[in-house]
């Protein structure tokens, strides 16, 4: 660790972390006994994340560690607005306390459905005035008929299923033609500050290295998944959003409250003392700020998709177009002509 300046350090670990959702498949199978899905690849342990989420919700203050959600959930609620129109039926896929619903009224939603594996969420969702009903199911496997919704949501709860192009395909399912799908998770970079600090302080004092949070999907490959699941017009961007916490112990007691905590099937059950002293002394001496706190960066893709209607727009023809580029560039020189 001392060998190395700490902007060479910090670009490593930035390296191999942001890694595409395929690196996971080097990922060791499920311990025997584990529900092996469709034939995917099942890096996590769902059974242990409903119980993460039932935990984090019957908290004394549960929304003490909602802040992030509540952030990333008031941004879909714009893009929804975004859309001018107003939908009848919606769903809100992972939706935990219900963070998107605070933030929609019902002249945009009339009436919304939300799922969680979680019923403890469920049960402690915050009030909106959009009429809900609340369902315990999984978000790869939807328990709705077929072009049943206008409008399918989800916030930063994807990133926790085992089969991505499943569960699009199932959001994708039960939209009605004409639907959207508008949806945040975490990205890549996210925590890269708080993987590297462990991973370094595990190669200093135990001489190699665990997995302590989750494997993400990278932004190339999500527009990809979104077409192969049938959705057309996409748009998918990225943000990044920094907190700062007084110190590691405090970012990790924050992931806990938000039931974010690693349930990966190769996650290291147990880190010693010595080597969580030693990782928060790496992270405020690589990335410790000038008061004393500690930034932990959270990168969010949002990604907006539609299923396919024929009243929808379509693009022309390749060569269809009457006025070609050289013309265009004609008819600019004549303006900026006129005007002198």
């Amino acid at each position: 660790y001392h060998s190395l300046g700490h902007k060479s350090l910090a670009r490593w670990c930035r390296r191999l972390w942001a890694l595409p959702a395929r690196a996971a498949a080097a990922s060791p199978s499920p311990p025997a006994g584990a529900s092996p899905g469709s034939g995917a690849l099942n890096p996590f342990d769902r059974r242990l994340k409903r119980k993460q989420k039932n935990w984090a919700a019957l908290q004394a203050e549960p929304a003490k560690c909602d802040y992030l959600r509540e952030e990333v959930g008031g941004r879909i609620a714009d893009r929804v607005f975004d859309v001018a129109r107003t939908f009848p039926l919606a769903l809100d896929v992972g939706s935990g306390r219900g963070y998107i619903a605070q933030h929609l009224t019902k002249e945009t939603v009339e009436k919304l459905i939300q799922v969680d594996i979680a019923e403890n969420a469920l049960k402690n969702a915050v009030e909106s005035e959009i009429p809900t009903v609340r369902v315990v199911a999984d978000e790869e496997f939807l328990p709705f008929k077929e072009d049943t919704f206008d409008l399918v949501v989800s916030s930063l709860s994807l990133h926790w299923v085992n089969d991505l192009p499943k569960a699009f395909k199932e959001i994708h399912q039960v939209l009605k033609p004409d639907g959207v799908f508008i949806g945040a998770m975490f990205g890549g970079d996210t925590l890269y500050e708080l993987r590297c600090s462990l991973q370094l302080a595990e190669l200093e004092r135990e001489g190699g290295f665990s997995p302590h949070v989750s494997p993400f999907t990278a932004v190339a490959d999500l527009g990809h998944l979104l077409a192969r699941a049938g959705f057309n017009t996409l748009t998918v961007d990225t943000d990044e959003i920094q907190v700062n916490y007084p110190g590691l112990f405090e970012v990790m007691e924050d992931l806990q409250g938000m039931g974010e905590s690693n349930c990966s099937w190769n996650r290291k059950p147990l880190l010693h003392r010595e080597t969580m002293l030693a990782a928060a002394a790496i992270y405020q001496e690589m990335y410790g700020n000038g008061d004393g706190s500690v930034p932990a960066t959270f990168q969010i893709y949002y990604m907006i998709g539609w299923k396919y209607h024929e009243s929808q727009a379509k693009p022309a023809q390749r060569g269809s177009a009457t006025v070609s580029f050289g013309d265009l560039a004609k008819i600019e020189g004549l303006l900026k002509r006129g005007k002198k």
